[in-house]
């Protein structure tokens, strides 16, 4: 990895281009869907996968053009479920359409915003206005997550209804947990009722206070106030009683321990419709990384000690963790240039989500077909998006990835408009070559362009 290089803002812009008839050949398919890994080659047309397989491996059909994949490896766009962006309200932190040109240089394809902005994502208009916004500057697929509780107080819930037939795909707090109990006892309910998916946060924003990271040695040494992993199991303890005595359908948004998995593994094995996610950031960094007090490391939930990390990458390899995310939050150099303990939460990871998740791959500890299922058709299904799989039919929301080039994260270099990355200048092994979007490339990887 001595040679690896970092990006340079020319190599990784590309204009969004109409494309006709596309065949790629000599590829190395992935479907996560279908446990496919097999050399072929696949057949873009009007947007959709038109045909796929072995036959295609260096045939291409008559009028096409032709992409020589050279054995790299040709999967579904990923599918980011949570990502904070600054539209409406905090534009400086972030768009619309910088975080879709971010996510399309990672190979996002689909991505989930949150309603963490200014006003608050808890009405139908400001539902229609990100779906318009998205429409008018996006590069890749934007859905919203509205908001469970007016103004994400915890309070008083939204109009679940509404809201969903507006196109909302799921609901949250955002960033919060709803502490009062009955308030989401009756958001699981009304979900039920809908066929709405209810996502959490789950933290006890009592037990958690005002804790900086995770409680224990590091934190006693770093003389930081902790938040013990408690305050998770708690919440999560609490919401799956919850979605037993409702029936409703609830999804952890970040877990981080082992302890919370097995709360939810029980869950699922009662038959209860309950799912968990994990940051890519709690599955490829713990509290060590911290160092001196790097606050771009400062994230919700607070990274964990190493024990329980590989708990989290073991939970993947088995199945257990039903999607990956970046949980992509930007702040800007005002509120992460604090101390520690002052300093805001939150990381921007759409660019280097997959590179991130790949080490688990080069480490041995996931293989490729298993570690890409939550980072693609797992999120799909959850919350009924048409991507994450390669099948005829199928949008061709398609990357090309090179799974052995090095590079070196530049936090500078980001397309995302804030630069918190708790990966600068780190050695990444794996790059998006090309991006796809309904057949169209929205991004390219061109070399010293």
């Amino acid at each position: 990895m001595s040679g690896a290089t970092p990006m340079s803002p020319s190599s990784i812009t590309a204009p969004r281009k109409p494309s006709g008839p596309t065949a790629f050949i000599n590829a190395r398919l992935v479907d996560p869907e279908t446990n496919r890994d097999e050399p072929g080659g696949l057949y873009v047309k009007d947007g959709v996968i038109a045909d796929l397989g072995a036959s295609l491996r260096r045939n291409a059909p008559e009028g096409a053009t032709v992409v020589d994949c050279k054995g790299r490896m040709l999967c579904p766009g990923l599918v980011d479920a949570q990502v904070f962006t600054g539209e409406p309200g905090y534009e400086h932190r972030e768009t619309l359409k910088t975080a879709s040109h971010s996510a399309a240089a990672g190979g996002v394809t689909t991505m989930i915003v949150m309603p963490d902005t200014d006003p608050v994502i808890d009405q139908v208009s400001l539902v229609d206005f990100i779906q318009r916004r998205a429409r008018d500057n996006a590069i890749v697929h934007i859905h919203t997550m509205a908001a469970v509780t007016k103004g994400l107080k915890g309070e008083e819930m939204t109009e679940i209804g509404l809201l969903k037939r507006a196109g909302a795909v799921a609901f949250s707090n955002g960033k919060t947990s709803v502490a009062n109990t009955r308030v989401m006892k009756n958001a699981l309910l009304y979900g039920r009722d809908f066929g709405a998916l209810i996502v959490h946060h789950t933290e006890d924003p009592y037990l958690a206070g005002s804790g900086a990271m995770n409680s224990g040695e590091v934190a006693t040494r770093l003389g930081l106030p902790g938040i013990s992993k408690v305050a998770e199991i708690i919440m999560i303890e609490r919401d799956v009683r919850l979605v037993e005595m409702t029936g409703g359908r609830y999804h952890a948004a970040t877990i981080s321990c082992p302890e919370s998995l097995a709360i939810i593994r029980q869950a699922k094995a009662r038959g209860l419709a309950v799912t968990c996610g994990v940051s890519i950031n709690h599955l490829t960094l713990n509290e060590n990384d911290i160092g001196s007090y790097r606050t771009f490391l400062k994230v919700r939930p607070p990274l964990r000690k190493e024990d329980d990390r590989a708990a989290m990458v073991n939970a993947v390899a088995n199945g257990e963790i039903d999607t990956i995310v970046s949980s992509h939050d930007p702040q800007d150099a005002d509120v992460k240039r604090r101390p520690f303990a002052e300093a805001a939460d939150g990381a921007v990871g759409l660019e280097t989500l997959l590179a991130a998740a790949l080490r688990l791959y080069h480490s041995g500890d996931v293989a490729l077909p298993t570690l890409l299922r939550p980072l693609t058709v797992n999120p799909a299904k959850l919350f009924g998006l048409p991507a994450g799989r390669l099948q005829k039919g199928a949008p061709a929301d398609l990357i090309l990835v090179d799974l052995d080039e090095p590079w070196v994260v530049n936090k500078d270099l980001l397309r995302s408009r804030s630069k918190n990355s708790p990966f600068d200048e780190a050695k990444m092994q794996g790059r998006v070559l090309r991006t796809l979007v309904d057949g169209e490339t929205v991004f390219e990887y061109a070399p010293g362009r």
